[in-house]
């Protein structure tokens, strides 16, 4: 069986590394369900983009944390697309702050969005794409935090832990499906989460990472673009850091900071 992508997924592909995904699908060939949260405009901007690359796009608004609706949405965006071939579960974030001032909302808030909502789309994405039997692709985008920590950021950290086993548990259970299932961890990428355009990269000086710049959102979607293509046929449970070798500085790092500016959650 000769896998043949045709239809894609995209949450939260309103702007930054969804935009850039979806973009980059839509230049593979694919037809690309785009959603949002907050910024319809934002998605509509997507969806034209895709439109203008000669494929369809379908827009739907998207809540990961609303658990009980998000069967329904993707099975929608699939039957409007007319399948459903590659899923990538972009939708994630949270906001960071001491371990000791956590609460048991913002944790459960934050470990609903990275990891009950990514578990549900993805469940619902591998349903559908079992019952077709076709195969597919599904990546989650996770983050560098998926494998080291982060100070002031425990419920994000944990739930990416988790979000990255997931994903290797998937992986060994839908590979005689035909379905593969990998992880795209970005390290910074200049985004409107972290404050930045995708023009700022090439102007913002990172001394600690060896490619001394944050990463751009094209560069996140054109790891994802591979995984969802028939190239990665034989790749599954695997985590492609793109973070331009910024986990490789662990000893490093430690071994030449100056100041213990680091213990704060700032």
């Amino acid at each position: 069986m000769t896998f043949t992508p045709r239809f894609a997924i995209v949450t939260a592909s309103d702007s930054g590394i969804g935009r850039a995904t979806a973009l980059a699908l839509a230049d593979a060939g694919m037809d690309v369900g785009v959603t949002w949260h907050s910024d319809e405009e934002g998605a509509n901007t997507t969806a034209e983009e895709v439109r203008a690359r000669g494929r369809k796009a379908v827009v739907a608004q998207f809540d990961a944390t609303q658990l009980e609706d998000v069967p329904g949405i993707i099975e929608g965006l699939a039957r409007d697309l007319g399948g459903l071939d590659v899923f990538v579960n972009n939708a994630g974030g949270g906001a960071g702050g001491p371990f000791l001032d956590l609460d048991i909302e913002s944790w459960r808030s934050i470990v609903a969005l990275n990891l009950d909502g990514a578990f549900v789309g993805m469940h619902t994405a591998a349903r559908l794409m079992a019952d077709g039997g076709n195969g597919g692709r599904i990546i989650a985008v996770t983050s560098v935090h998926g494998s080291q920590p982060r100070v002031g950021s425990a419920a994000y950290v944990a739930s990416k832990h988790g979000l990255e086993g997931l994903v290797k548990t998937m992986a060994q259970e839908l590979g005689d499906r035909g379905i593969t299932v990998n992880a795209v961890a970005p390290g910074e990428i200049a985004t409107p989460i972290n404050d930045m355009e995708a023009s700022d990269a090439d102007e913002t000086h990172r001394p600690g990472i060896p490619i001394p710049r944050p990463g751009k959102p094209e560069e996140i979607a054109d790891v994802v673009a591979f995984l969802a293509s028939p190239a990665s046929s034989y790749v599954t449970a695997a985590t492609w850091v793109v973070d331009g070798g910024m986990l490789q500085m662990g000893p490093q790092a430690g071994s030449h900071l100056e100041s213990d500016a680091w213990r704060s959650a700032g």
